[in-house]
């Protein structure tokens, strides 16, 4: 694996840590809100909320190298994670007024996160197909572990629309940087596509075909 120049990781890093703080606290919403459905204690919807803000973000720096992950280094990830809980937890009311808020946060943060991934993995030298999975991966690793916390199937493994939204946006951003575009307009319309791709599958109920044969006779 490449190692990136430092001029790159230099110019790049306060764009993609806003970018990542930012999915923090709008995965955190998305974590917290959740775990306040199910009826959680302050404790267990701050911990929701800091694990699936941060766990693709931990799971995309470890695949690169970037030890220790981010999460673990700036201490504004965790205060993000916890103001997002914390608003959650004291205005859960005033938040789900919001339709179907668990589902709009999640749209939100699986394109940021996919998009910051992405960029990440390009700035540390991994082939473009590379990075782009490496950025689905990031943006899906949050629901993944807030599913599997609150014993659910997750999101991804079922025919929704999810983990296909964040590998097109994590494509527009391997495509800006192949055509040498502006990197933060890149990454808007990286996080809009996958914003709105989740959107549309969630309102018009598009789905991935998904299995429904019969289960095998037991003997």
């Amino acid at each position: 694996m490449q190692t990136p120049s430092n001029s790159c990781v230099m110019h790049n890093a306060p764009m993609l840590l806003v970018i990542d703080l930012i999915g923090v606290f709008v995965f955190a919403l998305a974590g917290a809100t959740a775990g306040v459905r199910q009826r959680l204690d302050l404790f267990g919807v701050l911990v929701l909320s800091f694990a699936t803000a941060t766990a693709g973000g931990i799971a995309r720096d470890l695949l690169i190298g970037a030890v220790p992950p981010a999460a673990f280094q700036d201490w504004r990830y965790l205060a993000s994670a916890m103001l997002a809980g914390l608003v959650t937890f004291i205005w859960y009311d005033a938040m789900e007024r919001l339709r179907n808020p668990v589902r709009v946060f999640d749209a939100l943060g699986l394109g940021l996160f996919a998009v910051a991934g992405t960029q990440k993995a390009l700035h540390f030298g991994l082939h473009p197909v590379m990075a782009a999975l490496l950025g689905m991966l990031t943006g899906i690793g949050g629901g993944v572990t807030r599913d599997l916390l609150l014993s659910r199937v997750p999101v991804v493994f079922q025919s929704d629309i999810y983990a296909l939204a964040a590998l097109a946006g994590a494509l527009v951003v391997v495509l800006g940087d192949w055509l040498q575009w502006a990197a933060m307009p890149t990454a808007i319309a990286g996080t809009l596509l996958c914003f709105g791709l989740r959107i549309l599958a969630m309102w018009f109920h598009w789905h991935l075909p998904s299995a429904h044969h019969d289960s095998p006779d037991k003997d």
